[in-house]
């Protein structure tokens, strides 16, 4: 539903601006434009168009980046972009100012982590670089397909190109962020495009090295929930921990009548999910 993702944005911004009391924030969970856009020379001019619809609300707004974002651009443009959420000067992130992850906070113990599931890729990087080789690497060595983004025969499906990864470089800033957050007794929600937990995806829509993500969750106590996109139609669970996975559904799969989007509320002992349209409502107890 190409034609009417633009209008469903416009009505989930009039809606959070006539919220009470006002929204603090906005989640954007990559994807914003399509990859087709590169390929008819509109790249900038349709992520201008969905930048400037969110522009209308006067809080931040978070964004991941996702495959199609890094269809459109390259990292280094990415950075240039009204995309780039990350603070000025890039110190609440990883030392590779073109990986997209910080962490900021959103209310006296509420933290937000942002994670770049795709710092290990081939997507939008120079095939002559050692982020693109090592990531070409990992890819031939799981997936022997001719395509790279068929998953079929593969024993690890979700080894294919439109998905990515994490360097051990942004797993360890992830690690001593949630540190920090422990000590603080802080709270944190962590957002990133691809799902990190394999019963909050498909089985195929899932990042490379999930499980050391979720290593790195599950020795804290600090996360509460993960919020991913990707799998376009949605998932969720509550882990073995504790911690609420929940995958949101894809505005390109919901009818023009319909809409895919939702606020969260978040309380001491909860957060309360009131989605519209395809988004269900949901309450997820700490």
């Amino acid at each position: 539903y190409y034609r009417h993702s633009l209008r469903l944005l416009r009505e989930a911004v009039r809606a959070w601006a006539d919220e009470s009391p006002p929204i603090n924030f906005v989640l954007q969970l990559g994807d914003s434009i399509d990859g087709q856009n590169v390929r008819r020379g509109e790249a900038e001019s349709a992520l201008q168009q969905v930048l400037a619809v969110l522009g209308e609300l006067s809080v931040p707004v978070h964004h991941a980046w996702g495959n199609h974002e890094l269809y459109n651009f390259s990292r280094s443009r990415l950075v240039h972009t009204g995309l780039y959420s990350r603070p000025a000067g890039g110190s609440d992130g990883p030392a590779d100012a073109e990986c997209h992850a910080y962490h900021c906070s959103l209310a006296p113990r509420l933290r937000l982590v942002v994670l770049d599931t795709y710092d290990a890729s081939t997507l939008g990087t120079d095939p002559g670089s050692p982020r693109y080789q090592e990531s070409l690497r990992v890819l031939r060595e799981k997936n022997p397909n001719d395509d790279l983004n068929n998953p079929a025969g593969l024993e690890e499906p979700y080894f294919v190109a439109f998905n990515g990864g994490f360097s051990q470089a942004q797993l360890d800033w992830f690690d001593e962020v949630l540190k920090i957050s422990d000590e603080n007794q802080e709270k944190v929600i962590v957002m990133g495009h691809v799902p990190i937990h394999p019963c909050a995806s498909d089985g195929v829509c899932l990042a490379w090295n999930h499980e050391a993500a979720l290593a790195v969750i599950h020795a804290h106590r600090c996360v509460v929930c993960v919020l991913a996109g990707h799998l376009h139609d949605g998932a969720y669970c509550r882990d073995s921990h504790g911690v609420h996975h929940l995958t949101l559904e894809g505005v390109i799969e919901t009818p023009p009548e319909s809409n895919a989007f939702g606020t969260i509320y978040v309380y001491e002992d909860k957060m309360v999910l009131k989605g519209s349209g395809r988004i269900p409502d949901r309450v997820m107890h700490f």
